[in-house]
């Protein structure tokens, strides 16, 4: 009996002294072998110490209590640096309220500048991308629609302008903000498509699906740079969802259906456009909508006088339209001589 009550207290010494000797705090003391300081920090080195306790105090590492890894040091200074508005990965678009990022991978674009030295600030397009906008283009030109598909799709977008024309009437800044919300899908669609079609074929598409990307991107541009101008309401951008939305199957089946009518729609479009912005025009000449400076974007992205205004911006944004117009009717004029997109050269950089 008195044997088995000396075991007792014996195993509750040891076992005490043992959370006394194996606790948290008592591992991360340095433990000293030879010539070799040892360190245990973290709950999964405590519990192999333990486990190994000799072993472990020759492999554990070597850094001295409180000492971190580089790999971590680095980290928590790319956070510091995001949380204190340092160094970071990724700009804004217009270089107010940007969220910096730090990444593990390290890819951050090259810092770009103007010809007068000064910061690129935007980070939606490139100085290569921006140009100067051919103005001279006739805009009166008009595809007479002769088949029946040439009048289907006139009177289809004729029958579009109506509504249009209801619901915005004069207010041609927010007009216009929707317009390119719809005239940017058919660009990405048409360059969608012929993009799965070069794989399926494994043939080059001619150049088009860079032509129909560029119009789509440079369409998108009008959007951003009448954002600047034109601040929407909820229920315009419940409709540009609402329209979007729409539009943006109808046409995609369309153009699986027959991309001959396809661009013969959005030739129509455009010139709808045209005449829109001549009238937005008109509206800046009377004095009925003030004439405002030109948002930075478009001052950037056209390579307008810093003194631009807003209606240099709606000229070369017409201009632009015309350019789309003869585009989209040129492809529609390759499909009706039975050829197909690729046969034809695209007129890469016509914007």
């Amino acid at each position: 009996m008195m044997s088995r009550g000396a075991t007792k207290v014996g195993r509750s010494v040891v076992s005490h002294m043992a959370l006394r000797s194996f606790s948290t705090s008592s591992i991360a003391r340095s433990l000293v072998h030879g010539s070799t300081t040892t360190t245990v920090t973290t709950p999964a080195a405590v519990a192999m110490w333990m486990k190994f306790p000799v072993s472990g105090s020759r492999t554990a590492s070597t850094l001295a209590l409180g000492d971190k890894p580089q790999e971590e040091e680095k980290r928590e200074e790319n956070v510091g640096d995001v949380k204190n508005g340092g160094p970071s990965i990724g700009g804004g678009g217009d270089g107010k309220n940007s969220k910096a990022v730090a990444s593990y991978w390290g890819v951050e674009p090259p810092k770009l500048v103007k010809e007068d030295g000064t910061e690129w600030k935007w980070s939606c397009f490139r100085p290569w991308e921006a140009y100067k906008a051919d103005t001279s283009i006739d805009l009166k030109k008009h595809h007479v629609p002769e088949t029946f598909l040439d009048k289907l799709a006139y009177y289809t977008v004729k029958s579009l302008r109506w509504p249009t024309d209801v619901f915005f009437q004069r207010r041609y800044g927010c007009r216009a903000m929707m317009l390119e919300t719809v005239a940017a899908v058919p660009g990405m669609v048409g360059g969608m498509l012929l993009h799965c079609k070069s794989l399926r074929r494994f043939e080059h598409s001619g150049g088009w699906i860079k032509t129909l990307l560029e119009e789509a991107e440079n369409e998108r541009m009008h959007l951003m740079t009448f954002m600047e101008v034109a601040k929407p309401r909820w229920y315009e951008r419940a409709l540009v969802i609402t329209v979007q939305g729409v539009f943006f199957n109808a046409y995609f089946l369309a153009y699986l259906v027959s991309p001959k009518l396809a661009h013969r729609v959005v030739g129509y479009l455009e010139e709808e456009a045209i005449h829109s912005y001549t009238e937005f025009l008109k509206e800046l000449d009377n004095g009925n909508i003030k004439n405002v400076q030109a948002p930075a974007i478009a001052i950037d992205y056209w390579q307008l006088p810093k003194d631009a205004t807003l209606r240099d911006v709606v000229v070369v944004v017409r201009a632009d339209e015309a350019h789309h117009r003869d585009v989209n009717h040129f492809a529609s004029d390759i499909h009706y001589q039975g050829l197909q997109l690729k046969d034809a050269a695209a007129p890469i950089g016509y914007h």
